[in-house]
């Protein structure tokens, strides 16, 4: 790719819809000022957001950079820093940024840095590898760039040069974490793409259920002898089963449980980790509700409870503690009586919970991309 000439050099932040797109968004909006501070000599940077879905968790790295270069070499831009949310791998490593400074390309996964500070992370990884991009061109410079860690983003990332590994890789510079804290890094980011907190409104069903479920247990005087009667591992146990329950429903009810066709040990692997991430973001969505319920619950309890009828039919007076131990256990029914109503949820409500799916929706949308081109180019040479 070529530097544009007066001195400006354009950089583009090539974003996958949704989350990806928020966050270049967002960068694009301070990050000229910071660029032009950090490379001195006059230099100016116009920034440039473009939505469009160009991953899909089955192509391999190099493809991924081919498709990504081929984009840019098109459009004729100076700098591509490509933003995705779905976790890539490089030979069993997770990939965090890959480079290439041949062809002015990085492509940057957003999981990989983590569920906490996301967007200030990948403000300084866009900003750290677009001034490494955009650096002097001549060759000991170039090598030079190559042996250095992208500054302080670096610090607990892996730099690797796919040369070594692969021939046929486009980047020469690759950042990857490993390990068991590499896979929980990876995860809380995965976790964070998903966006559990969007669960609860797409909920609305399954809590109306709930509701009124605790607000008929909550003046049930058999309800009040249980809670009185339970102790605490058994409360715990019925909260945890009640939770489990609504997580297992919600996730077979969509079917967002993601099953490879592929039999290679990278398929299993990513696999596996699309089902953890689905079942702790739906585990998360599903306990704020619990939380929820508890509150409105305790809420219902304080107006509707009457002390005397209550110590006539449990013997024990109505205190903090009975208010409490009652809206913690009726939660756990009321959990039970959401995730029947859950079953009148459509899909739609839940399905940002699954990396599959939106896998599944980027390889349609790029297959009838690549379908349109094709027809595109058939037409063209029969024209001739």
């Amino acid at each position: 790719m070529r530097l544009s000439s007066q001195g400006n050099t354009v950089v583009t932040l090539l974003a996958d819809p949704d989350a990806p797109t928020d966050i270049a968004q967002g960068i694009a909006r301070t990050l000229p000022d910071r660029l032009a501070e950090k490379s001195g000599r006059g230099r100016r940077f116009d920034i440039k957001v473009i939505t469009e879905p160009f991953t899909s968790g089955t192509e391999d790295l190099a493809t991924l950079m081919c498709r990504i270069f081929d984009r840019g070499r098109t459009e004729n831009w100076d700098i591509v820093v490509a933003l995705t949310d779905l976790p890539l791998h490089s030979h069993g490593r997770k990939l965090v940024v890959d480079l290439s400074h041949e062809h002015g390309l990085a492509l940057l996964s957003l999981p990989s840095l983590g569920g906490l500070r996301l967007r200030t992370k990948a403000g300084r990884a866009v900003e750290e590898a677009v001034l490494s991009l955009a650096g002097p061109r001549t060759d000991g410079a170039e090598e030079s760039r190559r042996d250095q860690p992208l500054g302080s983003f670096a610090g607990p990332l892996a730099p690797i040069h796919p040369g070594q590994v692969d021939e046929e890789e486009t980047a020469d510079l690759r950042y990857v974490v490993s390990g068991p804290r590499g896979y929980l890094r990876l995860l809380g980011g995965m976790v964070r793409a998903n966006r559990p907190w969007r669960l609860v409104p797409g909920l609305s069903k399954a809590l109306a259920a709930a509701l009124a479920t605790g607000a008929v247990a909550t003046v049930n005087s058999t309800v009040w002898s249980l809670s009185e009667a339970l102790s605490m591992p058994r409360l715990v146990i019925a909260m945890v089963g009640s939770l489990a329950l609504m997580i297992g429903w919600l996730i077979v009810d969509a079917d967002l449980w993601h099953r490879s066709a592929e039999v290679s040990p990278e398929a299993r692997k990513r696999a596996a980790l699309y089902n953890a991430s689905t079942v702790v973001t739906v585990g998360v969505g599903v306990f704020v509700c619990y939380v929820g319920l508890m509150g409105v619950n305790l809420l219902w309890a304080l107006f509707i409870l009457n002390d005397r009828v209550f110590a006539s039919m449990t013997r024990t007076p109505l205190h903090a503690t009975e208010f409490w131990t009652l809206s913690w256990f009726v939660a756990s029914i009321a959990t039970v009586g959401g995730a029947l109503g859950s079953g009148l949820e459509s899909d739609e409500a839940i399905r940002a919970a699954a990396y599959s799916k939106r896998e599944q929706e980027r390889r349609r949308t790029l297959q009838d991309h690549d379908d349109e081109q094709s027809s595109e180019q058939a037409g063209a040479d029969t024209d001739r």
